[in-house]
């Protein structure tokens, strides 16, 4: 298993994947998260997760059926954190580091993200999106677009606009790296043109000073 720190010197590009760690494998949501992870990952795009059960799993498990094709250097990414009720990692996973903290977990998801996929979750996928969000509303994140996936999370956003927004708490232009995609289809559309745009800033020396430092 490579570490961590061999992943991060490396300029692959990654997607990281928040979602649920209660979704079974069963769950429609589980199934459309492994079948979008095989496809990102046979472009030869890493897949970061939080290294645990429901969608996590399914996103490190798609990664890796598609990294058995030869010619695939695709890395499949746990970050895995330790709790009082014990999570246990995901049988799917080629780079694994462990946490004790929420917070230092948070920022080496953050070192590894090029684009970042919200599908259905609770509090802690919430903290994600938030957290992921707030470092590019204060530019200390960049080029790293937040793509919620699903219908569950259109209600938030009506929420943002309707209070926050209205209210002049934020800007409109800080909901711009924010884009809804209802299905895995619209979401690899959105990052293949997130790749793009890494390959062409990578030629120019550009990208590696955008990635966030821990």
């Amino acid at each position: 298993m490579q570490k961590i720190s061999e992943t991060l010197s490396q300029n692959h590009f990654r997607v990281v994947i928040f979602g649920s760690a209660r979704i079974k494998q069963n769950d429609r949501d589980y199934q459309r998260i492994y079948h979008l992870a095989k496809r990102i990952a046979s472009e030869g795009i890493d897949i970061v997760t939080g290294g645990g059960p429901g969608v996590m799993e399914a996103g490190n498990k798609g990664c890796q059926d598609a990294a058995r094709k030869k010619g695939n250097h695709s890395h499949s990414i746990g970050l895995t954190i330790r709790l009082p009720k014990e999570q246990k990692a995901n049988d799917h996973i080629d780079v694994k580091k462990d946490f004790n903290r929420f917070s230092q977990r948070l920022d080496y998801f953050m070192s590894l993200a090029n684009v970042v996929v919200v599908a259905p979750g609770g509090v802690g996928t919430a903290l994600e999106f938030f957290y992921t969000w707030q470092l590019l509303q204060v530019r200390e994140l960049h080029h790293v677009p937040i793509i919620l996936m699903g219908k569950m999370w259109n209600g938030l956003i009506r929420w943002v606009e309707q209070w926050p927004l209205k209210k002049h708490y934020l800007n409109p232009e800080d909901l711009y790296p924010i884009i809804a995609a209802e299905s895995p289809t619209e979401v690899i559309k959105l990052i293949k043109e997130a790749h793009k745009f890494y390959q062409r800033n990578r030629e120019n020396h550009h990208y590696e000073e955008a990635r966030y430092k821990i």
